[in-house]
């Protein structure tokens, strides 16, 4: 077999994983969205992109189903189709009825996300099962590296379509098209630059999501029968035959359990440094510097999704976990001690371990259940993922509030002790599986 066949999966995968890292850049499109069509009601416009999370989740459980029955070609380009269809459709929601966005952005947007997520990566690791580690690693990299790559475009992109709207109701003024008050109102419909010009931009980002989806899909494909099996022995600690598990099967074992609650727990401290990077920053006194926050946890999320996917393929991926835990452990404390400028280099360790949890938990799941059922399985293992967001930032946001109110940021501070708590709960877990992987290796 030609060995640059399994290349072109692998490729297509982090081309589409970097496009699906627009729709995590919300925060670009946060407070223009709020005041556009909510009213300056920034609660109601944060549930678009915290339905869309929750619906990744499903999203990838349905779509997994469906490229074992038919084939990941066509649930990678149908899951294009209808995020790309979610995406052109919020460029038409008004303050009239803004609930649609939810369920454009949101609900659309989650589940077409959810159809491309895990089957890429379910389909580059078949391709490279005894690199599993190393090829997740790159593809969820991808997906980070995205919001870095995509981050200032979108924002070129929202000040040119509203210093182009500005323009031509100027134009229109001039030429006597519309009256003093009918431009005086379209002005205040514009307001500040960013809070418009985001539903032009939604129609370009649709494009890019139906053109970059719909070629990549026609590269992806499943490598021919047997050539997992050539890769078994490099792949299968102590040649321990890994039994394919069903999606019902896997539910039945101890050890789902153990990952899903892992998982929940695991991403607590990560999930609420992304969320509150800056603020916190601002907190601190580094109002004119806090964007530094945003920029280092993302840069070293990308790269710790990397990294540590290619480390865990030499020190296996509990190992890799159980370090990661317990890093993130002792930073998430660490939050409250640090002085100055040092916050940065904290938040992007935080993010470096992050990452690496993010990279491991995929290929964890195909080693404890199978290649064959594993983009339906790490679906549902990612309902603990969305969890850990809900709870993240319910949490976080309840002490952020009530920091910002007093205006002291040592009130943030037991949100990431919880959040150090949660990660020593989820180390204790990941060793009752490595306890139980041993006790399976011992019987076979």
């Amino acid at each position: 077999m030609n060995r640059t066949q399994g290349l072109f999966p692998v490729l297509a995968a982090i081309a589409i994983q970097l496009t699906l890292g627009i729709a995590y850049i919300w925060s670009v499109f946060q407070t223009g969205i709020a005041n556009s069509i909510f009213g300056g009601n920034n609660a109601q416009a944060l549930l678009t992109f915290s339905l869309l999370l929750a619906l990744l989740t499903i999203g990838a459980v349905i779509g997994g189903k469906l490229a074992f029955r038919f084939s990941t070609r066509i649930v990678v380009f149908i899951g294009g189709i209808i995020l790309s269809a979610g995406f052109f459709l919020t460029s038409f929601v008004t303050e009239a009825f803004p609930q649609m966005i939810w369920i454009t952005y949101g609900i659309m947007g989650g589940i077409g996300m959810g159809f491309t997520y895990s089957t890429t990566i379910a389909c580059a690791q078949k391709w490279y099962p005894h690199k599993k580690g190393f090829v997740t690693g790159i593809i969820v990299a991808a997906l980070g590296f995205g919001g870095v790559v995509f981050t200032p475009i979108v924002r070129e992109l929202i000040l040119f379509f509203d210093s182009d709207a500005v323009e031509r109701i100027r134009r229109s003024l001039s030429a006597g098209g519309i009256s003093a008050r009918e431009a005086g109102e379209a002005m205040r419909g514009i307001g500040n630059p960013g809070e418009f010009g985001e539903f032009n931009t939604f129609i370009v980002l649709s494009v890019v999501f139906l053109v970059v989806c719909s070629f990549g899909s026609l590269f992806l494909k499943n490598p021919p029968d047997g050539h997992m099996a050539g890769h078994a022995a490099l792949s299968t600690p102590k040649a321990l035959k890994i039994r394919d598990y069903t999606p019902s099967q896997m539910a039945k074992t101890p050890q789902f359990y153990l990952v899903i609650f892992t998982f929940m727990l695991a991403c607590m401290g990560g999930l609420m440094m992304i969320g509150f990077a800056k603020p916190f920053a601002e907190l601190r006194g580094l109002a004119e510097t806090a964007t530094i926050g945003i920029l280092a946890i993302t840069m070293f999320n990308s790269f710790g999704r990397l990294f540590w996917g290619a480390v865990s393929d030499k020190l296996g991926r509990k190992n890799t976990i159980c370090i990661l835990l317990s890093g993130a452990a002792i930073l998430s404390i660490l939050v409250g001690i640090v002085p100055g400028l040092m916050i940065y280099v904290l938040i992007a360790l935080i993010g470096f371990f992050y990452g690496g949890l993010l990279s491991n938990f995929p290929s964890l799941t195909a080693d404890l259940f199978g290649p064959k059922h594993m983009a339906t399985n790490y679906g549902v293992i990612l309902l603990g993922f969305g969890a850990g967001a809900v709870l993240s930032s319910q949490i976080a946001g309840h002490f952020a509030n009530n920091a910002v109110r007093e205006n002291e940021p040592a009130l943030m501070l037991p949100a990431f002790v919880i959040a150090s708590g949660c990660s020593l709960l989820a180390l204790v877990l990941m060793l009752i599986l490595k306890a139980l992987r041993k006790k399976q290796l011992a019987v076979n």
